[in-house]
C-alpha cells in the first residue's frame, strides 16, 4: 500500500491545489517501511491526481480540496481522507491504526469565498480545521 500526504515542513498542507510536496509512504503489514518526499514540480490543482497516479498512491491524507480534484482521485481509484491536519507521520500513523479522524464530505472551493484568489491559501485559515465551504455559526 502506498498513501500520499500533501506536505509541508513535517506538516499536512491544507490546500490540496497548491501542494508543492507530497510525502510518500510505503506500507507493507501495517507499517511504514520506507518514505520518501516528492516535489510537484509546479503542477497544481487537476495535474495533482494525475502525479498521485503515477507515484501508485492507494490513499491521500490531506487538507482542503476542491471537488474537482475529489472527482479526479475517485476516477483514479485513490481513497480519500481529507479534512486531517496536524503532523504527516501522526496522520499516517493513526490512518495505520484505524483512528484517523478525518471528514468524508470535506470541500475547499476557494472561488466560493468572498475574498480573492490572489490572497487567499486554504492553510491561512485551517481549511483542515473548519473544513473551508462549510463554514458554521460555531466553526
Amino acid at each position: 500500500m502506498r498513501i500520499a500526504v500533501t506536505y509541508e515542513n513535517g506538516d499536512i498542507f491544507q490546500h490540496f491545489g497548491h501542494t508543492k510536496q507530497f510525502k510518500v509512504y510505503d506500507v507493507e503489514n501495517d507499517q511504514v517501511i520506507s518514505s520518501q518526499v516528492v516535489g510537484t514540480n509546479g503542477s497544481g490543482h487537476g495535474a495533482l491526481a494525475g502525479i498521485l497516479h503515477a507515484l501508485h498512491a492507494d490513499a491521500l491524507i490531506c487538507g482542503g480540496i476542491g471537488g474537482g480534484a475529489q472527482s479526479a482521485l475517485a476516477a483514479a481509484g485513490i481513497a480519500l481522507y481529507g479534512g486531517v491536519s496536524g503532523q504527516a507521520d501522526e496522520a499516517v500513523a493513526a490512518l495505520l491504526a484505524g483512528k484517523l479522524a478525518f471528514n468524508p464530505d470535506v470541500h475547499c472551493s476557494h472561488h466560493d469565498h468572498a475574498h480573492g484568489e490572489e490572497e487567499h491559501t486554504c492553510g491561512s485559515h485551517g481549511c483542515g480545521e473548519h473544513h473551508c465551504g462549510r463554514h458554521t455559526e460555531n466553526a
